[in-house]
């Protein structure tokens, strides 16, 4: 093997030498010429430079992947792996010749270096490194060194998220390329990729997002370091360690220079450095990759060019030869030497290749790269079927084909998906360029090629989607170029600057978006500053001016303008004032400031005086005096609603005037309640129920709101929750009893009912559910106004303060039949006939009820029905009715009076003494307590039937009677007497 240097220059150097540029200017100045380059990427590069000085009809693309060879081409850009191994051209240049070094490429490399010449001039670019390798084999070689165009510093270790603008990092994994890819769209706005697994043209179109400035950063493999020209400011290296295909191992400083070197264009220094995991440079390693002094390249991978094909076996034999001159070293297998060794294993392959010619077929497929990166032995199986083919039919099985390339053609899916369809089409592509291996070959070339370019700008698309955020990086781009900076504030309350979004406006708070930081996001923020303080202005002034009907308050106390939260109320001097906290950030100062506290507190007290105007009113009416100023005091305190029992005192002693003076301001004078009827609506129970949360700390009590959309829905009585707050009940109308709550007003009406019939007197004519004339039966309509059931009737009036005597149903029935027999004729007059005494009426007749209330506590009642009561355990029994009658402070002592289970009334008429049976015997204290029945207070006996024609009284008086008081005229009782008089005449 003799070698020879003569007419062959190499021009030796580090990065940004401009050894490329020089290679074709020398190139475009001789008549033809050849150009090999390590990358398809760089390939493409270079060929659109020499294409835009001669034009397309004179330049030839030849990769693995790819074919652009017009006739009459005069010159021709390939990858080191396409270029012909002899040559009739003038020119021929080899790029990055270190790579003769490289485990897995480099053989390639050498046997071009040695073999291939130009007929006037031969260049081999590459590193310094090269010069004692070439120098020792190609003995006569013109060396020409030049020196790097700018310098080259190291910066140090520094996080991802503050390395500089322009920067690319560096690592060896797509995981870890696609992690700090993702980090930096959140920190900075977004970075492009570069991965030697991307498909040429998805690389082409990252690379392009960086150079036009719409990203920053760029994130890449070590291939940026093979010619790649970049504008890249600083080289970070993320990681030091890479797998080469055998084993994984550190960078040797003569590829950390290489990659470093890709710091700094032209005259422009650069900078490298360590970020991630990656510890600090030492000191040695840093002075050399400044000054760019490695150790020379010793050896060069080679490998056999001498072929003997004359059987597999002679084949694998000739690719075992050992080099014959020092400085070289027999390559590693590489994947075509991989894949004959495992094919020669194939019987089916061993019966095929019988002939130098099929066996050099065969080697010819060996060499299908391995775009997929999968096992040897699959990527073996496939170059056997391919194999296969071209022996059988003359042709690769083109059904066979389309069925693989149909299965890549789909651009759905993420980042790996689109990947692995990619590396399926690169294969496809090679093959469809093999001269000789399809029928039709420009109808696949075309259609893979057409796939593989649609499968890239899906996956340029999804790593721009994934790694980018396009309103960021264009905003970077406008802090770059010192622009002013345009903010603007959408309907919606979007704040942009730029076209990016900074953050919600909601009312005058502003929220800002969380991720930013750095000197950028300082001027993002004074842009967004400027435009809040111009648009917190704009705002005062139109809700300064806007009507009532554009603001509310929310059951949270939160005071909203147009859906926006302006203020909260807080527990104030009254609870009818509540204090207005603003809620606005410090740039709502001054007058509009003034303006927006203003209209807020404005609004909020014709809020509350509007609706709760009865209550209002009577806060500020001036006509009342003495026991009535003090009653409506008492009723503001609490909200609308007072218990008739805690003020009967004062009710008692108002005279009649004091009285039609109070209900002038809509206040109702019950039986069991002095309430407004007005506020017993969803909106003023809503409003009371707030007001009073926010001045005893209520919001956060259970059942605070729950009980309005039971008002709003119309509901008469509701099951309790005994988990909530008692006091929310009465602030919503109700009134708990037990275990059911019942609306103020429609108690009330169940008074109204219950009062006739306890004021009936027996002779004249029963009205329905009377009973002895103090004690009464639930009826239809008490259930109906109510909206319960009869067990529901008997907790409400137990905790009304009635007590039920219980007697037998015949029993009962027998006494109404006789109570009944034993009407007079003369018509009873009605209870509203006296209506100059209805208020104290109303007043004496609940006496017994108010005393109950403030003794008892709600009874829990019987399983049972109100009306009849049966026994489990004897069905046949006798069904019990239950007689309901208002109780006393003073109950016990009556129920040891009347112990005979019979009214007082009945025990009377028939002779009986108090305690006998039915059958005469006196049951003494062996009775049963379950059949006793109270006879109730003497005083509250009714009067008994008319004898002789003349009334009768009862024996025992309570007290003396009282003197009437002075008719009401604005009494509805009065006004209704007056009109029954006037029809009488």
């Amino acid at each position: 093997m003799i070698l020879s240097g003569r007419g062959v220059t190499a021009v030796l150097g580090p990065t940004n030498t401009g050894k490329t540029h020089y290679a074709i200017e020398r190139m475009l100045s001789h008549g033809s010429g050849i150009i090999g380059l390590p990358l398809r990427l760089l390939a493409r590069e270079v060929y659109g430079r020499v294409v835009e000085r001669v034009g397309a009809a004179q330049v030839a693309l030849v990769t693995g992947e790819e074919k652009i060879a017009p006739s009459g081409a005069r010159f021709s850009v390939c990858t080191v792996e396409a270029m012909p191994r002899e040559t009739r051209a003038s020119f021929v240049a080899i790029d990055e010749v270190q790579l003769a070094g490289d485990l897995e490429r480099g053989h390639i490399f050498t046997d071009r270096l040695l073999y291939l010449r130009g007929r006037d001039e031969t260049l081999l670019l590459g590193s310094g490194t090269m010069k004692p390798i070439l120098q020792q084999l190609l003995p006569g070689i013109t060396v020409a060194e030049r020196p790097r165009l700018s310098q080259l510093f190291y910066a140090g270790q520094k996080k991802i998220t503050r390395l500089p603008e322009r920067t690319a990092i560096v690592a060896f994994s797509a995981d870890e390329v696609y992690a700090i890819a993702e980090l930096i769209r959140r920190q900075r706005g977004g970075a492009a990729v570069v991965l030697g697994a991307l498909s040429p043209r998805t690389r082409n179109a990252q690379v392009a997002l960086y150079q036009e400035g719409e990203v920053e950063y760029l994130v890449a493999t070590d291939a940026i370091g093979m010619g790649l020209n970049l504008d890249v400011d600083h080289v970070a290296f993320a990681q030091d360690r890479k797998f080469d295909g055998y084993q994984f191992r550190n960078l040797n400083p003569g590829e950390l220079g290489q990659i470093a070197g890709r710091a700094g264009r032209h005259l422009k220094d650069g900078t490298f450095g360590v970020t991630g995991r990656v510890d600090p440079l030492d000191d040695e390693l840093v002075e050399r990759l400044e000054s760019h002094e490695f150790d020379p390249v010793k050896v060069l991978q080679w490998r056999t060019v001498d072929f003997d094909f004359t059987s597999i076996d002679a084949l694998r034999r000739s690719l075992d030869a050992a080099p014959r001159v020092a400085g070289l070293t027999r390559a590693l297998p590489a994947v075509d030497q991989q894949a004959l060794e495992h094919l020669a294993r194939y019987p089916e392959i061993k019966d095929l290749a019988t002939t130098p010619e099929r066996v050099e077929r065969l080697w010819e497929v060996c060499a299908l790269p391995d775009y997929r990166r999968i096992a040897p032995a699959q990527h073996a199986d496939l170059v056997a079927s391919l194999f296969s083919d071209l022996v059988r039919y003359g042709t690769v099985d083109e059904n066979f084909m389309a069925e693989q390339v149909r299965r890549a053609d789909h651009t759905d899916g993420e980042i790996d998906t689109l990947s692995a369809r990619i590396a399926q089409i690169r294969t496809w592509t090679y093959v469809s360029n093999r001269p000789g291996w399809l029928a039709d070959p420009t109808h696949w070339q075309e259609k893979t090629r057409e796939i593989e370019d649609r499968l890239s700008d899906a996956l340029h698309e999804r790593l721009t989607k994934r790694f980018v955020d396009r309103r960021t990086s264009v905003l970077m781009k406008r802090l770059r170029e010192n622009a002013m900076l345009e903010a603007e504030i959408s309907v919606n309350g979007d704040v942009f600057v730029e076209g990016h979004h900074t953050g919600q406006l909601a009312g005058f708070r502003f929220t800002p978006l969380a991720g930013m930081e750095g000197s950028d996001a300082k001027a993002v923020q004074a842009a967004t500053q400027k435009a809040l303080a111009l648009e917190f202005e704009a705002r005062a002034a139109r809700l300064h001016a806007c009507g009532n009907s554009d603001l509310a308050i929310g059951s949270d106390g939160v005071v909203r303008w147009l859906g926006d939260p302006m203020a909260r109320l807080a527990a104030g001097d009254h609870v009818l004032h509540p204090r207005v906290i603003l809620l606005a950030d410090e740039q709502l100062t001054g007058i509009a400031r003034d303006h927006v506290a203003a209209r807020v507190e404005r609004f909020v007290n014709h809020h509350i005086s509007t609706v709760l105007k009865p209550l209002d009113d009577l806060s500020r009416a001036e006509d009342l005096q003495g026991l009535a100023k003090g009653l409506a005091f008492q009723l503001v305190e609490n909200l609308g609603v007072l218990f008739r029992r805690d003020v009967s005192e004062d009710v008692k002693s108002l005279d009649q005037d004091a009285r039609a003076s109070i209900r002038r301001y809509g206040v109702r004078f019950g039986a069991y309640h002095i309430f407004m009827p007005a506020l017993l609506k969803p909106s003023p129970a809503e409003l009371i129920t707030l007001l009073w949360a926010l001045q005893n700390d209520g919001m956060d009590k259970p059942g605070y709101g729950d009980l309005i959309p039971v008002l709003a829905a119309g509901r008469t009585s509701v099951v309790t929750d005994p988990s909530f707050d008692r006091t929310f009940y009465k602030l919503a109308g109700f009134r708990f009893l037990g275990k059911r709550a019942v609306r103020i007003d429609i108690l009330e009406r169940l008074a109204d009912l219950i009062r006739p019939l306890l004021q009936w007197k027996p002779g004249s004519l029963r009205p329905e559910g009377a009973y002895d004339g103090r004690r009464f039966t639930t009826t239809t309509a008490m259930l109906s106004i109510l909206g319960a059931t009869p067990d529901d009737m008997e907790e409400i009036l137990k905790g009304l303060g009635y007590r039920a005597d219980s007697v037998p149903a015949d029993e009962a029935r027998a006494f109404l039949v006789g109570q009944d027999a034993n009407v007079i004729p003369t018509p009873t007059p009605t209870p509203n006939e006296n209506a100059g005494s209805s208020e104290a009426q109303v007043e004496e007749e609940t006496s017994g009820v108010e005393a109950a209330s403030e003794s008892a506590a709600p009874v829990v009642p019987s399983d049972a029905p109100a009306e009849v009561a049966v026994e489990d355990t004897e069905a046949n029994e006798p069904k019990n009715v239950l007689l309901w009658r208002p109780g006393g402070r003073n109950e016990g002592q009556q129920n040891a009076r009347h112990k005979g289970g019979r009214p007082a009334s009945e025990e009377r008429r028939d002779g009986r003494r108090p305690g006998a049976s039915a059958d005469g015997k006196n049951r003494g204290n062996g009775a049963k307590r379950g059949d006793r029945q109270d006879r109730g207070d003497r005083k509250e006996r009714p009067q008994r039937a008319e004898r002789d024609g003349k009334p009768q009284t009862a024996r025992f008086e309570a007290k003396p009677p009282r003197k009437e008081k002075p008719i009401d005229p604005d009494s509805p009782f009065a006004k209704l007497a007056a009109l029954k008089e006037q029809m009488k005449k």
